[in-house]
């Protein structure tokens, strides 16, 4: 039997050419742009036509914006290896993007269309992808991944609950821990894959011994306990029990972590920074779990999640996944480990200036500048490889 091509005979801008193109490129310049616009609107020096706060707009484009395009590109690029089936391309691709962008400009731009329409026009994107993706991954009957569906059923249910509670209320409470729930159990899920079994390729090839520990009911039960901490978090984010299961449950996660024998890659930035990633998780709910037991600040255990797992976990997979998409060899650059320390210091940075408040002018600027180099260098840096053709072709 012919085995299934894996691109179709595609004629037109090789951006459009497969999901992980448009929506790495878009999704990190936004990052970028957007935490630009953001430092001077938090201290009053500029003014955007939304609804919205300025903190509800910070943290619904970070949440609802740059993140579910970076997903998006992620899910367009694994879905086709998960099924066999053929990637999106061209017109199709190019009505996502477009609907991605829509929704950008008007949540910005929601004073002027009112904040129905504009959460309409929002909401669709996210519409369309999960549209999108459950067909593949039905049609494929590749049903171990629908829990995919599920997560962006969260992500679609807190993003509308967002806009609601900023409507009626002002701001948003349960739609923006919602969305960070779904988000932290989506790197949970995503980076419980792919953390091990790259770590295992390349000890197995570069350095013979300890491999990572096997997926078992460790991590499953680990995975359930982590579930309920932030269901109860969404819930009742104060509570001391909330608490208690917040930092049992990050514990669990930092014996996962070490259970990957990340310590062994120190000499392969592309796997290293998958497990630097990672361990913003356990952080971020231990740093959670003692705020809600009275101790430190919630903000820092939010952005350990936020800065910290998401922000360099997304980069660290953008980098690498455009890499391996584009027949480019696997291996990081000193631009690209630049970025990534960036990224990094960005996250502590963000995380001290919760901690420490007498600092947190200094710490805000650290912390913006370095993910806007971040993520506007890793745009700069990987434009020829999201725009240009694919190596051999």
């Amino acid at each position: 039997m012919a085995p299934i091509p894996r691109l179709r005979e595609y004629v037109g801008p090789a951006l459009l050419s497969y999901g992980f193109r448009p929506f790495f490129l878009l999704g990190s310049i936004y990052a970028g742009l957007a935490i630009l616009a953001w430092l001077p609107m938090f201290y009053g020096e500029l003014e955007i036509a939304t609804l919205f706060s300025h903190r509800d707009w910070h943290i619904h484009e970070m949440l609802y914006g740059y993140l579910p395009a970076v997903v998006t590109g992620f899910l367009l690029t694994a879905i086709p290896n998960w099924t066999g089936r053929l990637p999106l391309q061209g017109k199709p691709l190019l009505v996502l993007v477009a609907a991605w962008i829509l929704g950008r400009v008007a949540v910005t731009g929601s004073a002027w269309i009112g904040w129905l329409p504009a959460a309409t026009i929002d909401l669709s994107f996210l519409l369309l992808v999960a549209g999108a993706a459950g067909r593949e991954i039905i049609v494929g009957r590749n049903w171990r991944n629908l829990k995919v569906l599920v997560v962006l059923g969260l992500l679609l249910g807190g993003n509308a609950m967002f806009h609601l509670e900023a409507h009626l209320y002002g701001a948003s409470d349960y739609g923006v821990r919602l969305g960070i729930a779904a988000t932290i159990l989506l790197v949970m899920l995503v980076g419980g894959r792919i953390v091990p079994s790259f770590t295992r390729n390349w000890l197995a090839r570069e350095n013979p011994g300890r491999l990572p520990a096997s997926f078992g009911r460790f991590d499953i039960a680990s995975m359930i306990c982590a579930g309920a901490a932030l269901l109860a978090w969404i819930a009742v984010p104060e509570a001391p029990t909330t608490g208690a299961a917040l930092f049992v449950a990050g514990v669990l996660q930092a014996v996962r972590l070490a259970r990957w024998a990340g310590y062994r890659t120190w000499r392969d930035p592309l796997v290293l920074i998958l497990h630097v990633a990672y361990a913003f998780v356990p952080l971020g709910f231990m740093l959670l779990g003692l705020a809600s037991l009275g101790f430190g600040s919630a903000t820092a255990g939010i952005h350990a999640w936020t800065g910290g797992a998401v922000g360099t976990m997304t980069l660290a997979v953008m980098s690498r996944a455009s890499l391996a998409h584009t027949g480019r060899p696997l291996a990081a650059s000193r631009a690209v480990q630049a970025f990534y320390a960036l990224v990094v210091l960005a996250a502590l940075a963000r995380i001290c200036a919760s901690l420490h408040p007498a600092w947190s002018l200094g710490l805000l600027h650290v912390a913006g500048l370095a993910w806007a180099g971040a993520f506007l260098g890793f745009a700069l840096a990987y434009w020829r490889v999201l725009t240009q053709p694919r190596l051999g072709h």
